[in-house]
C-alpha cells in the first residue's frame, strides 16, 4: 500500500534504539486485528485464534478430557481449551514462567526432562487424549538453523505424544513452511490414523508457520 489518504495503518513514531525488524514487528502488532481482538476478548495472545480456528475445522476439543499444552507460555491456547472444554483437566509446561491460569496446572520445566511425563500424567489423573504445541525455538537469524531448531522441538513433541497419548488421542503442533520432514511424517503416520496440515486464517500470511494435526492415536 502506498502512503496516502487510504493508508490508515499506524506507524511506530520513533525507531530510536530499535532494529528494523523490531520496528516492523511493532507496526504489525499495532495494525493486527487479531491482536486488538485478543485484548478485547481477554486472551493472552493472538495465537488463541489459531487454536480456535483449528478446533472449528478438526474438532480437536470436542470430548477432550485430559489436555497437555507443551510450551504453554503465555497461555493463550490453554485459555481456549478451558473455554471450549471446561470439564477437561489441563496441564501446561514451559521453561518460561507463566502467570497462573484458573483451572490449569502449570509446571515450569523442560517437557523433555525424564520426570516430566509422569508429573503431567499425575496432574491430569491419567494419560492425555490431546497434546497441543505452539512452540518455536528462539531464532538466531539463520534461516536453516532456525528451521532445524524448531523442527527439532516439533519432533520431540511428537515423540512425547506417541509415548504418552491415550488411544484415539490427537496431537497438534506448529511446523514451518514445507510441513513435517520425512522422518517426522513417518512417525506420525505410524501412530495416527490421519495426519493433515493446515494454516489457520489467524496465522499471518507472510509467516512460514503451518500446523500439523494428527488424529486417531493408534498407540
Amino acid at each position: 500500500m502506498t502512503r496516502g489518504a487510504k493508508d490508515t495503518g499506524k506507524r511506530v513514531k520513533t525507531a530510536k534504539g530499535r532494529t528494523a525488524s523490531q520496528v516492523r514487528w511493532l507496526e504489525r502488532q499495532l495494525n493486527d486485528p487479531y491482536v486488538k481482538q485478543a485484548k478485547a476478548d481477554g486472551y493472552r495472545s493472538r495465537a488463541a485464534y489459531k487454536l480456535i480456528e483449528l478446533d472449528e475445522k478438526f474438532g480437536l476439543l470436542k470430548g477432550a478430557k485430559r489436555v497437555v499444552d507443551l510450551g504453554i507460555a503465555p497461555g493463550g491456547w490453554a485459555q481456549v481449551v478451558r473455554q471450549k472444554a471446561p470439564k477437561a483437566e489441563v496441564v501446561g509446561i514451559d521453561l518460561l514462567p507463566v502467570e497462573p491460569l484458573e483451572g490449569v496446572t502449570i509446571f515450569e520445566m523442560d517437557f523433555m526432562a525424564d520426570e516430566a511425563p509422569a508429573m503431567l500424567a499425575d496432574a491430569l489423573g491419567g494419560p492425555p487424549d490431546l497434546v497441543i504445541s505452539d512452540m518455536a525455538a528462539n531464532t538466531v537469524g539463520h534461516k536453516q538453523t532456525d528451521h532445524l531448531r524448531t523442527m527439532g522441538l516439533v519432533e520431540a513433541a511428537a515423540w512425547f505424544a506417541a509415548d504418552n497419548l491415550a488411544p484415539g488421542g490427537a496431537f497438534v503442533a506448529k511446523v514451518l513452511a514445507g510441513g513435517t520432514d520425512t522422518d517426522l511424517l513417518a512417525l506420525l503416520k505410524k501412530h495416527f490414523t490421519t495426519v493433515k496440515h493446515a494454516k489457520p486464517p489467524a496465522s499471518r500470511k507472510g509467516s512460514s508457520e503451518w500446523y500439523v494435526i494428527a488424529q486417531g492415536f493408534k498407540g
